[in-house]
């Protein structure tokens, strides 16, 4: 169960940063940044929310302390950089490929922050806060 539990506030920490996600990516796009450049930043910007977020509520019980909480950002960010490159990747091949999705990117962010859920979990739980079973 606490498998699950940890998904569950994962996963809906995750729909928090989707939402931070698409709001930067539009801000960003209305301040002239092409598509591909924009989601760059969103991504960091969710990437940094659900880090807060977790970091409180997800995995705070099996935190094993040591890393400043500077460092503990910068691991969370390479950590979810592996599901963020899966993310992207499918993101940019909706938007090149497929004008519905060039016109309305949050649904490449959606297509992409899906595939890329699994295994951010994974490597939050095992790399970054080392999760006993």
């Amino acid at each position: 169960m606490k498998l699950a539990g940890q998904f569950l506030r994962f996963s809906t920490i995750g729909a928090a940063g989707f939402v931070v996600d698409i709001s930067i990516l539009y801000l960003m796009l209305y301040m002239g940044l092409d598509l591909y450049s924009a989601r760059v930043i969103s991504f960091v910007a969710a990437a940094t929310s659900t880090w807060i977020g977790n970091r409180l509520l997800t995995f705070r019980p099996d935190r094993k302390g040591g890393r400043k909480i500077s460092g503990e950002w910068v691991v969370y960010l390479a950590a979810m950089t592996v599901g963020g490159l899966v993310n992207y990747g499918i993101y940019a091949l909706l938007i090149g490929f497929f004008q519905l999705f060039h016109d309305h990117p949050w649904l490449a962010v959606a297509g992409g922050t899906g595939a890329g859920l699994l295994i951010n979990f994974m490597l939050a739980r095992r790399i970054l806060y080392k999760a006993g079973d």
